[in-house]
């Protein structure tokens, strides 16, 4: 079973930037799509961003041009970088599988709060 931890969240005033990490304890992450989700208190949790193992790259459309996904597959781990972040994106976020059928168990997630 693959084990995920995100980190990286934290404080930050709009218009600033974050980075996350998320890093599995499986290879076979290595070789899966995976996404960066995120929730926010009251809202479903929704998928913002995917990476294919070959580093083909989707972003919803509130984070597109914005946050950027990418991925070392030698440590196992895949990055969020979220530039020019609004109150919006106030929220935790997690690293998964792409889709529910291939989801692990989910991490503690990390959470990040922008102050407007």
């Amino acid at each position: 079973q693959v084990q995920l931890v995100e980190s990286g969240g934290g404080l930050v005033q709009a218009g600033g930037s974050l980075g996350l990490s998320c890093t599995a304890s499986g290879s076979i992450f290595s070789i899966k799509t995976v996404g960066w989700y995120r929730q926010a208190p009251g809202n479903a949790r929704e998928l913002v961003a995917t990476i294919t193992r070959g580093s083909a790259t989707t972003y919803a459309d509130s984070v597109k041009g914005r946050f950027t996904i990418s991925r070392d597959n030698a440590k196992n781990t895949v990055y969020l970088q979220m530039n020019r972040l609004k109150a919006e994106d106030t929220a935790v976020y997690y690293c998964n599988a792409d889709r529910p059928s291939r989801w692990w168990d989910w991490g503690q997630g990390t959470q990040v709060t922008v102050s407007s």
